[in-house]
């Protein structure tokens, strides 16, 4: 905890009571913020709020996340997050749930679709890949970065919808998440990061050389599943999602997306859901649940998209 500090994610202002290292500051911080994160006892606030699956709690619009041991936080108006630190909190697990689950929550509040995943930038065009923790969304987007590509966003996803009703990836911050075995098989080197927090085996991956920082058209989504695969059959596969299937796939990778019913945000849910089914292609990506395809998957999805014509069926 510390003095104020403007800093620049998710396409916001954000000035902060807590440091943030992941972040970038902002040039321009003498500017207003668009939100503020400050420290304060919440232990009244929380009185007479309704609990929903355990840490999440809400009373007069106003979000709250209970983590014993750790924080509770408050956010609201897409414009406050508050945090009440528990006695000897690790920070570093405070800023995860800041970044995280406090940050899907404020964007929601702010009416920017939150999907669960990683955003790269190919030929101009902003590609998310979604899918459940541990399907390889970071280390696939980490094989890109790799290959020169640059990264917009890992683990929360912004999508902002323009006027004209266009779906843009907004930029998050110059970080990713990675797993001991992903930095292994990517040929990075281990004790040139540090765990996200002590008990874990996933690592704060700087990537300030490899970062987008500009809004970006979204050109797809590839959802990334695994599967129990054999034999012959033992390769990458990519099929097309046409259709209604599209909303219950975005749907289920909006990033807690328990909280769109708690929110009262099924009908923007759905809406933003038809921005984005309407006007971007979407796959997915079935890979072998046992060895590292993350290349084969690269060059898979490269020729995908460098190809002059796609499938345009989106009903």
């Amino acid at each position: 905890m510390g003095a104020t500090t403007i800093y620049r994610a998710f396409g916001l202002h954000i000035a902060s009571d807590i440091a943030l290292p992941e972040l970038v500051r902002a040039s321009d911080d003498q500017g207003k913020a668009d939100i503020e994160i400050v420290v304060e006892d919440l232990s009244a606030a929380l009185v007479d709020a309704v609990y929903h699956q355990t840490y999440y709690a809400v009373k007069n619009q106003r979000i709250f996340l209970d983590i014993p041991g750790v924080a509770v936080f408050s956010i609201e108006e897409g414009r406050r997050i508050s945090v009440s630190p528990a006695e000897d909190a690790d920070t570093d697990k405070i800023r995860l749930y800041l970044l995280g689950t406090c940050m899907g929550a404020l964007l929601f509040q702010r009416r920017v679709l939150p999907l669960h995943g990683s955003a790269v930038v190919i030929e101009g065009r902003a590609y998310a890949i979604v899918g459940n923790s541990g399907a390889g969304k970071s280390t696939f987007a980490a094989a890109f970065v790799s290959r020169g590509y640059t990264l917009l966003s890992d683990d929360v996803i912004p999508v902002a919808i323009s006027p004209e009703g266009a779906p843009l990836i907004v930029p998050s911050y110059p970080q990713q998440k990675l797993w001991q075995e992903s930095l292994e098989h990517l040929g990075m080197e281990l004790d040139r990061y540090h765990p996200l927090y002590e008990e874990v085996n996933k690592f704060a991956i700087p990537v300030a050389d490899s970062y987008c920082s500009d809004s970006i058209p979204l050109g797809g989504v590839f959802e990334l599943v695994t599967a129990d695969m054999a034999g012959a059959e033992a390769e990458v596969q990519i099929e097309p999602i046409h259709g209604l299937e599209r909303f219950p796939l975005l749907r289920y990778h909006t990033y807690r997306n328990l909280l769109i019913p708690l929110m009262n945000l099924e009908q923007w849910h759905f809406t933003s859901s038809a921005a984005v089914a309407r006007q971007v292609e979407i796959n997915r990506i079935v890979r072998p649940r046992a060895g590292f395809t993350a290349r084969d998957i690269v060059n898979r999805m490269l020729d995908m998209v460098s190809q002059p014509v796609l499938s345009k069926e989106r009903n």
